[in-house]
């Protein structure tokens, strides 16, 4: 699969820790940074693949699952740990569900948005992912 869990650096200190994200820390030029909050326990979010684009989500508050595929595997990751950032490389699938009261979930994309980098139905992410 093609998801990596990345530690984001951090300086720790009595009066609370730093997280720290720079250049080096992910392996793509930054060029969108957005975030979900206030997402009800019940709602599901994702639902699609990017053809290039890039993202790594960081639980900045809270937890939530990310459920990952392929179109040959499919694993669930949880988030709940604001130094580390799970990074989704493109043609992956991705849906997150069952946040936690108060969960903030950073996005960092490799970038801008672009509706025709997204693929919105699973099965034709599975047949772009096959062919």
């Amino acid at each position: 699969m093609n998801v990596e869990i990345i530690d984001i650096p951090k300086v720790e200190d009595y009066r609370g820790n730093l997280g720290i994200i720079e250049k080096n820390t992910i392996p793509f030029e930054i060029k969108r940074v957005y975030y979900l909050f206030d997402v009800p326990s019940s709602a599901q979010r994702g639902g699609h693949a990017h053809k290039e684009q890039q993202a790594l989500m960081i639980a900045l508050s809270g937890s939530f699952d990310v459920l990952l595929d392929d179109g040959s595997d499919k694993k669930t990751i949880t988030l709940n740990k604001p130094d580390k950032g799970l990074l989704i490389r493109s043609k992956t699938w991705r849906e997150l569900d069952n946040f936690s009261s108060g969960a903030v979930c950073l996005v960092i994309s490799s970038g801008e948005f672009d509706e025709e980098d997204y693929i919105r139905e699973y099965e034709v992410f599975l047949k772009y992912v096959t062919t």
